[in-house]
């Protein structure tokens, strides 16, 4: 994938300093011609965090829940973050990007990120169709479940059940024609062998890459080991990367940089306190 090598003014896009400024509220991440440069420059200080395990992430996680900060808040906060992402992909490539943004989205957190991410692209103009891969009709844990019901109503969101390989295989029809393929199966929770339909969505994403579309994976590249770099088979492979709050180990491998190419670091409001056990 060829990306666009234009060189935004720093100043109009300074790091994120010690205050803070979370994805839903930053209007700098709101400008239309907003790019991967960009993106990096305003996250930058994340990226040079001290980096951290799958458990240590899942660890800050549940201690900011304890400390006050709700998880449908932390949820909203990471889709905002991915829908930026997004954004800036769509405006670094030299592919057209007039086409639908492909959501593939486990029934788990990484894919609730998923579902905050598609309601902030559509409210951005953005044709999404979101896809939730398991074999259950709905989200298995209640933020994701929420923001699944979140998307009720929205005209430019289209929501598909893929419960099978076979109906995952459906989705290969017309896909060299989408803008925008998303990775939000499995994050950090992901552990032994891929089943189906998770193991077709995953050889759809490598598909998707193979015909040009950019795929841009939540938190890590499922079947990547967040914590040890280690790859199951198939795994995907991304042209851009978003993961949260400090850089994963996993990520910073040999592998891990293969597989998850670009990889931006965003806040969402986990404080700094959480990260002490």
């Amino acid at each position: 994938m060829s990306y666009d090598r234009r060189v935004t003014q720093p100043s109009l896009y300074p790091a994120a300093g010690d205050g803070e400024t979370l994805p839903r509220d930053d209007l700098l991440l709101a400008d239309p011609q907003l790019d991967l440069h960009a993106l990096a420059t305003r996250w930058a200080g994340y990226a040079a965090r001290r980096p951290m395990t799958a458990e240590e992430m899942r660890g800050a996680d549940r201690r900011a829940q304890r400390m006050g900060v709700p998880g449908t808040e932390l949820m909203e906060q990471a889709g905002a973050a991915v829908a930026a992402a997004a954004r800036a992909v769509l405006n670094s490539t030299d592919r057209p990007s007039s086409g639908i943004v492909l959501l593939l989205c486990g029934p788990g957190n990484n894919g609730g990120d998923a579902f905050v991410a598609a309601r902030y692209l559509a409210a951005a103009g953005r044709r999404c169709a979101v896809v939730l891969v398991a074999s259950e009709r709905r989200p298995g844990t209640p933020d994701a479940l929420l923001n699944w019901h979140r998307l009720d109503g929205l005209t430019d969101v289209e929501r598909i059940h893929a419960g099978t390989a076979h109906e995952v295989a459906v989705l290969l029809n017309g896909l060299e024609r989408a803008a925008l393929a998303i990775d939000g199966l499995l994050g950090t929770g992901v552990s032994g062998t891929l089943r189906d339909p998770v193991l077709h969505a995953v050889e759809l994403c490598l598909r998707a890459r193979q015909l040009g579309v950019p795929v841009l994976a939540i938190d890590s590249p499922t079947a990547l080991d967040l914590t040890s770099g280690q790859p199951s088979e198939p795994v995907v492979r991304a042209d851009v990367t978003v993961t949260f709050h400090r850089p994963k180990a996993g990520l910073l491998t040999r592998a891990g940089q293969l597989l998850a190419g670009r990889v931006l670091v965003a806040p969402i409001g986990i404080p700094a306190q959480a990260d002490r056990g």
